[in-house]
């Protein structure tokens, strides 16, 4: 009995040490309300409160304002000011990565998202360089878009004009880019081993934010005990890994030394140029990582964004039949348009910002950690802190837009109708950990985009009157599954 007794107050002295020592760190850090009241309220009620649920809880408690758990807190950066304050102009500072245990299993510190110090200073380096000498080549990344963009539009050509879920030939489109890119060619959609990568790929996009996922992050000391709902991710994972392996040995055995053809021959050149400096971080370990970053988040992201063009050209007809006007005034029957082209579609390319605007498929923009303390805005905030811009607050601010909730083109263009690039759209990021993908995206936004808006005309089947805009839950917001028909533009005259 005693026993029992010593037990429970050894108990309680310890809940109240916790405590104290959590009261001590409050008042460290910027006031804000318990994470657990605002997950309770955003699973109750859904992504539909989203962003209002952080915008009044801004203001509440200020554009910088914390989230309480027992073990986690994470600052909340809400409205342009406090993002560009903290990743533009602290940028180094908030330059850091959370690695939460989930990622840390995944990715083990390693390639370029999931790193940091050394390790993620030399891969990143290496990874700008190496995008900008694939793009400036005579089979530089955009060739290789415009091919893509041309095997779309024959893929949706196949349809005749019937019902069709645009959704797996777009995500083969962009994962194809992706491979040339990385490995130098494409893939055909009936090819085993690129259809087991796109499934890999989608699956690990699709986990993160699932409830087993979150489960994992709060409590790894007894998930990772727990193997069965963890099972197919971490199998996933392994799928990305072991491709990535196999083209990298099929990459060794022939290496253009004197005319790398793709990022794996860059990488592995560095790797040569290194092998004697004690220094080095160019391993295969950090190859194949950086290869699944590649994949993971230039696939998705670029892949939702045109299902929500397509979806948002059928609901505004008006808009699409203006940016088809604008595409042959400018083009004509051209074969090719290129993104060195796009001063000559103001109304166009604003169409396209708008629509990452509206649908913006970020639920939150990616966490970062604070390398050293720092005070923004008044607020302090101490070294070692999860800092998370709420990109919602800047892009649907009515304040900054003049029809936040609208879908608008005119939001980008002045009134002249000259294009106007807003640096309130933040969704590849901004500062050290901007998104080295960033030109990639646009120049593969434009391409597809333009190509299919000139050769069809995308409209509901016959009998749909409504379509389903919300998005699917998950960390990025996809749109549901939905079926349109592209009419051939000639049938139109």
């Amino acid at each position: 009995m005693w026993i029992r007794a010593i037990l429970v107050a050894v108990l309680v002295c310890l809940l109240i040490l916790h405590f104290l020592k959590l009261l001590k760190t409050f008042k460290k850090y910027p006031r804000g309300p318990p994470l657990h009241i605002i997950a309770a309220k955003f699973i109750w009620a859904g992504f539909r409160v989203y962003p209002n649920l952080f915008v009044e809880t801004a203001k509440e408690y200020g554009n910088i304002y914390t989230l309480w758990g027992v073990t986690l807190h994470i600052v909340i950066l809400s409205g342009f000011r406090a993002v560009k304050e903290g990743l533009i102009k602290n940028s180094e500072i908030f330059s850091g990565r959370p690695v939460t245990p989930f990622y840390q299993a995944v990715a083990q510190e390693k390639g370029i998202v999931f790193s940091n110090g050394h390790t993620w200073k030399q891969q990143r380096k290496f990874g700008i360089a190496t995008m900008r000498k694939l793009g400036m080549g005579k089979k530089g990344v955009q060739n290789q878009i415009e091919e893509e963009a041309h095997q779309l539009v024959e893929t949706f050509a196949h349809t005749k004009g019937q019902p069709f879920d645009p959704s797996l030939p777009i995500l083969n489109s962009v994962c194809n880019v992706i491979c040339a890119l990385v490995f130098g060619h494409r893939y055909s959609v009936d090819d085993e081993q690129f259809l087991k990568l796109m499934k890999a790929i989608e699956y690990s996009v699709k986990f993160g934010g699932t409830v087993f996922h979150l489960l994992y992050e709060g409590f790894p000391w007894i998930m990772k005990h727990i193997k069965w709902p963890y099972k197919k991710a971490f199998a996933a994972v392994d799928v990305v890994l072991s491709h990535a392996s196999r083209e990298t040995e099929a990459h060794r055995a022939q290496l253009a030394v004197h005319d790398p053809r793709d990022f794996i021959d860059y990488y592995l050149l560095q790797m040569e140029r290194s092998k004697n400096d004690p220094t080095s971080t160019y391993d295969d370990a950090n190859l194949f990582q950086c290869i699944s970053d590649l994949f993971v988040a230039g696939t998705d992201t670029t892949s939702a964004t045109l299902q929500w063009a397509l979806l948002l050209m059928v609901t505004h007809p008006d808009i699409q039949e203006k940016v088809q006007k604008e595409i042959e005034d400018a083009f004509g029957s051209s074969q090719i348009i290129s993104y060195q082209d796009r001063k000559k579609v103001p109304y166009t390319f604003a169409t396209i910002h708008e629509i990452q605007r509206f649908k913006c498929i970020l639920l939150a923009g990616n966490p970062r950690l604070t390398v050293d303390d720092v005070t923004i805005l008044g607020a302090f905030i101490p070294k070692g802190t999860m800092v998370v811009p709420d990109v919602h607050s800047v892009v649907y601010d009515p304040k900054i837009w003049e029809t936040p909730q609208k879908f608008n083109p005119n939001h980008f263009l002045d009134k002249d109708g000259k294009f106007v690039d807003r640096e309130e759209l933040l969704l590849f990021g901004a500062g050290a950990r901007m998104c080295l993908g960033k030109e990639m995206a646009k120049m593969e936004l434009f391409t597809f985009f333009t190509s299919l808006l000139r050769a069809f005309t995308f409209k509901l089947p016959e009998g749909v009157t409504e379509v389903n805009s919300e998005p699917v839950k998950g960390l990025t917001m996809t749109p549901h599954h939905y079926k349109l028909c592209a009419v051939p533009r000639l049938s139109d005259s």
